[in-house]
């Protein structure tokens, strides 16, 4: 376990003046804040982001990207009800978001400058004829870029230890950490094409997805407001959905 940070007894907290502050301890506090697992990502792996998707596009003191992760429980997937999975996600959702939020304040506390990344909405990006969205950074490229898993032919982060059944935060910092090293001992099979035939619209070519052909089978709209997802086929056909313990 990453060491802790310890304050005053006086429940004041000190600015953390030290020239450098780890990743281990940014992990620490990352931990503590309820991630699953964290890593840190440098800039200059950034490299192939689209023009106004890099991280410094949004942020232009960015040096490091803190990326971290939470799972959801495994079984809710298998629901046929498709309203707890659709639930937990937006749960998924709102608590990467206070970790994220939470995370800013903790580090400005040591004097370390954050810009927090939204983990779903809003965005800025919107194709109406195709319905493509991009949010402002690919969360999914930065949890690759932080050493926290692969990309599937789904296009999902695939962790080791928590397979595809997660959700991606992440917040922009102006320090450079230590970068943790890219996932490079296991692979999506090559000859694997599990996702790719179960998507009902064929909408996966194993390096992207068609966002219109998803979005038009794969969300509804309640007559009340709230979105439902209604199709998880190519998360649930993975044979590294639960990920390899």
């Amino acid at each position: 376990m990453f060491p802790i940070f310890e304050y005053p007894k006086s429940g004041k907290r000190s600015i953390y003046t030290h020239p450098m502050i780890s990743s281990d301890e940014i992990k620490s506090i990352v931990f503590g804040l309820g991630a699953d697992n964290c890593g840190i990502a440098s800039i200059d792996r950034f490299t192939s982001a689209p023009a106004g998707f890099h991280p410094t596009d949004v942020y232009s003191k960015c040096k490091s990207v803190v990326v971290f992760i939470k799972k959801m429980p495994s079984e809710v997937i298998m629901a046929e009800n498709p309203i707890p999975y659709s639930h937990t996600a937006d749960l998924l959702y709102s608590t990467l978001d206070q970790i994220g939020l939470n995370l800013c304040s903790e580090l400005e506390d040591l004097n370390i400058h954050v810009v927090p990344v939204v983990t779903d909405i809003p965005y800025l990006q919107w194709d109406p004829v195709n319905k493509h969205a991009m949010g402002i950074i690919s969360l999914r490229h930065a949890a690759f870029y932080a050493g926290l898993g692969i990309l599937g032919k789904n296009t999902l982060l695939i962790n080791r230890h928590y397979g595809n059944m997660v959700y991606i935060g992440a917040v922009l910092i102006d320090k450079e950490i230590e970068p943790d090293p890219l996932v490079t001992d296991f692979i999506c099979p090559p000859s694997c094409k599990l996702c790719l035939d179960a998507c009902p619209v064929k909408a996966l070519d194993g390096v992207t997805v068609k966002q219109k052909l998803c979005r038009e089978f794969s969300f509804i709209q309640h007559p009340r407001g709230w979105d439902i997802y209604t199709c998880n086929a190519c998360r649930k056909v993975c044979p590294n959905r639960n990920g390899k313990n």
